[in-house]
Parts: structure tokens; C-alpha cells; sequence
């Protein structure tokens, strides 16, 4: 094979590209460090590709052909997501990285490929929230339950084709100890400020027409709006407290939320990089009710030097420092949320901006570049006995 000669040869392999996500940054740099490496995806969206992947030679499946209302709604599409992931074609690479949250791990490699899977968390809706029961829709009705049932049977055995992962935090080595019995290098995902505005006029007609409507000295949450996100307690929350909060995204759960919202929260929906910068820098506290294996936005508001106030759970226990870059709630309840804004308010005067912005620094994209590097090299070592 071609490592022989001294040159790898290279694929990425992602779930879907529908939007610029946290998965999808760590993509783009993994991209960066082999740029010549073809990004084979189930199926992306030409705007998502033209902003962030422009020269990339992107290879989607046959479900880039279905409509595009059923892309942007995986869970529809999923009954075809194992042949479709199943099929692609990965002869002759000497090396294979799977960014993978869902089916992505479940590709079919040559025997001599070495398959590295970079683990953003083990497929939610099949193992996290099956063990909460019926109080989360995606398992509430006898059909779902079998049918996530056959899946994780799948994914389980999906995970032998697997020769490396690499988890994107403690939390998420957890878990995939727990669920598929593998064990797993650690590299915390990239997360950095490189937002360039475009710049033009338009552009910035745009920005000042949705700038002029945030409000001073505002609460900030940033997020896919999907019921797994906790939002409707953050909501619950701000309705009772009545500070002004601005929420950046947009999700199946956008219409609920704003039919409970009261008049002090904002709803952006999907926003530009450059919106979304302007945000963090102007916010007052970042708010973090989800339960994440990482957790980037959190990381990203630090690197703006503004606390955050996070539920205590998973790997945002290892970006947050309590006291010094924000405080943690301890129960999704609007009421113990609220409590968290009244300690954080409290203790606003002793955050340190510099402080927190060198905390978000450790997570770096030059720093997940060189630790990325680092374990790749040891995996090649022990494969090939190669440097």
C-alpha cells in the first residue's frame, strides 16, 4: 500500500452535512490536516459545503437524491442510513477517519485500512435516551422501541469494524467503554474565534438590522433547538426572572418554545458565524442547560470571556471551572436554574474575563491539531512500525 512509500492515503468520513455544528468544525481542521482527502457523507446541503468545504471533493450517497425536507430530518431517513453507510466504496485507503455521532463507524474498510473513528458521542437516540424510558419521544411508541432495538444491534456490531477510536472528551471514553466495550484515546475537540465576516454590504446590512434588536446586558444560548437540548427549562426559567434572554438556532422544538417564551426572550433562529461572534462578545452570561459528551458552544462563550451557568452534567464538568469561568445548576427545573442566574449575578464581579478566555484557549484548534497528530502517530507505530 501507498504508506509504504512514505504518502498515506487518505478518506474522511462523516455522518451528513446539513449544517456548520460543533462535529462539523472538527471536520473542517481534520480536512485541514489532509487536505487532499476525499469527505465521503451520507448526504450534505450545497450551502453548508459552499461556505465551509469550498475546493473539498465532497462523495454523498444515494440519499443525497432524496428531498431535502427528509435530509433535514435524519431520524426519517435512518432506516436507509446502514445500507447507504454500508456501501460506500473505501478500496485502496490506507487510512480511514470516521467524525461520527450516528452510522458513520459502520463503514466497510479494506483489511489493511486502519479505521480511526473520531467519537463525538455513541448514537444518542439508541443508547442515552432509551435508558430514560418514555419520557423522550424518539422511544414512546412500540414501533420506535424495535426498531431502535434492531439499530443497536447493528451499531453494537458496527463498532468492530472500528480498529482506533478517539473520544472527544472523559465523558464520551465513558460511554463508549459502557456501550460498545472498547477503550479510546482522549483528543477534545477544536474550538476557536477564527470567524471571518464577508464583509459586504449586504452582509452588513444584515448584521446591523439583527444586531439593533438584541437587547443590553442580555442572557445568551446558542443551540440546535431538539428537546434533548433542555431549552424548555432555560425558557421556563427566564419567564419567571424576566432578565432578557437571546436564543441562536433552530430546531423541531423552535414552535413549542416560543408559544411558552414570554416577551423577554428573543428567538434568532439560525444565524451566521459572524451574528453568532457578535453574540457571544455582547451576551452578559452564557446559559448551558444540555447534557453533551463535550459541549462546544460552552467552550466558545469562555473564549469570549463571558462565565457560564451549566447544568452539572457530562463533558462540560471538564471545560467549566466552577467559581472561576461560571457555576453549574444541579436539576433541570426552572426553578434551580433560576437560582443558578441569582449565584452567578451574585458573583459577576469577581469573574475575571482574561481568566476565562485562557480557559477556553485550552481547547484550541492548533492544540487539537498537534494532539491529533500525536495519537495518529502512536496508532501508526503500532500498526506499521512507522514514525
Amino acid at each position: 500500500m501507498s504508506h509504504k512509500k512514505g504518502k498515506l492515503k487518505v478518506a474522511l468520513m462523516h455522518d451528513y452535512m446539513v449544517q456548520y455544528g460543533g462535529a462539523e468544525r472538527v471536520l473542517s481542521v481534520l480536512h485541514g490536516i489532509f487536505p487532499s482527502a476525499p469527505i465521503y457523507t451520507l448526504f450534505y446541503d450545497e450551502t453548508v459545503v459552499r461556505s465551509y468545504f469550498a475546493g473539498a471533493d465532497i462523495r454523498s450517497s444515494f440519499l443525497q437524491k432524496a428531498p431535502s425536507f427528509l435530509r433535514k430530518r435524519f431520524k426519517y431517513l435512518s432506516l436507509l442510513a446502514v445500507p447507504a453507510v454500508e456501501n460506500f466504496d473505501f478500496t485502496g485507503y490506507d487510512l480511514v477517519i470516521s467524525s461520527c455521532a450516528f452510522f458513520a463507524k459502520g463503514i466497510i474498510t479494506d483489511p489493511d485500512t486502519i479505521h480511526v473513528c473520531y467519537c463525538h458521542t455513541p448514537t444518542k437516540y439508541l443508547w442515552e435516551f432509551h435508558d430514560k424510558g418514555s419520557e423522550k419521544p424518539h422511544v414512546k411508541s412500540f414501533v420506535e422501541r424495535i426498531v431502535a432495538h434492531v439499530f443497536r444491534i447493528w451499531d453494537f456490531q458496527a463498532v468492530s469494524r472500528v480498529d482506533y477510536f478517539i473520544a472527544n472528551s472523559k465523558h464520551t471514553k465513558k460511554r463508549i467503554k459502557k456501550y460498545y466495550k472498547r477503550d479510546s484515546f482522549i483528543v477534545y475537540p477544536a474550538v476557536g474565534k477564527e470567524i471571518i465576516d464577508s464583509g459586504t454590504k449586504a452582509d452588513m446590512l444584515y448584521k446591523r438590522a439583527i444586531l439593533d434588536k438584541l437587547p443590553k446586558d442580555f442572557y445568551l444560548i446558542v443551540s440546535q433547538l431538539q428537546d434533548y437540548k433542555n431549552i424548555g427549562v432555560a425558557v421556563g426559567a427566564f419567564n419567571r426572572m424576566k432578565y432578557p434572554l437571546v436564543i441562536v438556532g433552530d430546531g423541531p422544538e423552535r414552535e413549542k418554545l416560543e408559544k411558552m417564551a414570554s416577551e423577554n426572550i428573543i428567538f434568532l433562529g439560525r444565524q451566521p458565524d459572524n451574528i453568532v461572534r457578535e453574540c457571544y462578545e455582547r451576551c452578559r452570561v452564557y446559559i448551558y442547560p444540555g447534557k453533551e459528551d463535550f459541549g462546544i458552544s460552552a467552550v466558545e462563550a469562555m473564549l469570549f470571556g463571558k462565565p457560564v451557568l451549566a447544568y452539572r452534567s457530562g463533558g462540560v464538568l471538564e471545560s467549566v471551572v466552577e467559581g472561576v469561568s461560571g457555576e453549574f445548576f444541579d436539576d433541570l427545573n426552572p426553578v434551580i436554574l433560576a437560582d443558578g442566574i441569582r449565584r452567578i449575578n451574585e458573583n459577576y464581579a469577581g469573574y475575571n474575563p482574561q481568566l476565562i478566555e485562557g480557559i477556553g484557549k485550552r481547547f484550541s484548534t492548533e492544540r487539537f491539531k498537534q494532539e491529533f497528530k500525536r495519537v495518529l502517530k502512536r496508532i501508526l507505530a503500532h500498526e506499521w512500525g512507522v514514525a
